[in-house]
């Protein structure tokens, strides 16, 4: 288990702005994906938002971070129902932070991207648990899981 200090944030989503302290003692599930409406993020996004009434009653609040812009974002979680925020990092600071903007590769072309990852950060503002590559499948359970066991 890690009990590094989580970087600080402060970014835009489409209902306003966030930052670290607006979570201060509550759990927080902290994700970065590649991009708004692609079939991964858009999969993962739904296996949160179907698992959502779980996350509420365990008391953990859910946060999606990537580069896409807020209006993006508003017409993201509008097509999938997303009961949860997403914030607009378009600078790439706060996936520097959390060492989540690699190097990538794809059909023999690399390139810098976003790599799947997540963040469970404690009531203290902890990382408590990360997962780095992350495959999609069984993953929102799986970090479920883990914070009931905080």
């Amino acid at each position: 288990m890690t009990t590094k200090p989580a970087p600080d944030f402060s970014m835009d989503c489409d209902d306003g702005k966030t930052c670290l302290a607006d979570y201060q003692g509550k759990l927080l599930v902290l994700y970065f994906y590649p991009k708004d409406d692609t079939s991964g993020c858009t999969s993962q996004a739904k296996a949160f938002r179907d698992s959502m009434a779980e996350y509420k009653a365990a008391g953990v609040e859910i946060l999606g971070v990537s580069k896409d812009s807020v209006a993006s974002h508003a017409k993201f979680r509008a097509k999938h129902e997303l009961p949860f925020r997403l914030g607009s990092d378009p600078d790439g600071a706060v996936c520097e932070a959390y060492g989540v903007w690699k190097k990538k590769s794809m059909y023999g072309r690399e390139y810098m991207g976003i790599e799947r990852s997540t963040f469970l950060i404690d009531k203290s503002g902890a990382i408590a648990r990360e997962w780095r590559k992350v495959k999609v499948t069984g993953h929102a359970a799986e970090v479920l899981a883990a914070a009931k066991a905080l």
